[in-house]
């Protein structure tokens, strides 16, 4: 290296990789080495939603962002997607990566999937950190709501579909001019 040129700090690669799942395909992000930081999307939301933060505290910490089930680059089958049903797919996932302790890091939803693992597995969570989280308070969005009736699956497909998004925020998009938002929550 010539004199008096400093290096470039190093970025943390932050890898995509997909783990076979009883059955399944699941994706997720993963990067970092140390304590392990599991990240968890909210509903209609995929593990692109933490694309700013990962790199940055992966300097620090092993990072895993998945698509949960019915999201993102993972498979959309027919089943179970309560909130206990993601827990337990998230103490497998973290199985086949060999990962036995986790700090859990959830947004929205993904805040009420972040406490039902901390409840069904308080031996694998340090730390809990919850981020605009649904499952607190007496409000809860219709979407999240939505999510926990029966036949609740045919509809999570549907609303976590690519198009589906884009054809609600084309909707939606117009009444920007008018000062009129829809949150964040229910797109």
């Amino acid at each position: 290296m010539a004199k008096g040129k400093m290096r470039a700090p190093i970025e943390p690669k932050i890898r995509v990789e997909t783990s076979k799942i009883h059955g399944n395909d699941v994706s997720f992000r993963r990067g970092g080495t140390g304590e392990t930081l599991l990240f968890i999307h909210g509903i209609a939301g995929s593990c692109d939603t933490f694309d700013t933060v990962l790199p940055e505290i992966a300097k620090e910490c092993e990072v895993i962002a998945p698509d949960l089930l019915g999201h993102g680059r993972s498979a959309k089958p027919r089943g179970d997607y309560s909130l206990g049903a993601y827990a337990s797919g998230l103490r497998d996932l973290l199985e086949v990566l060999e990962v036995d302790k986790v700090s859990i890091v959830g947004h929205s939803m993904g805040g009420g999937v972040a406490m039902q693992f901390a409840y069904q597995f308080p031996e694998r969570c340090s730390r809990l950190v919850l981020v605009s989280s649904g499952g607190l308070g007496p409000e809860v969005t219709p979407l999240l709501r939505a999510a926990t009736l029966p036949g609740a699956e045919a509809f999570l497909s549907v609303a976590t579909h690519a198009r589906t998004k884009k054809v609600v925020s084309s909707l939606v998009s117009p009444f920007g001019k008018l000062g009129i938002y829809a949150k964040d929550s229910l797109i």
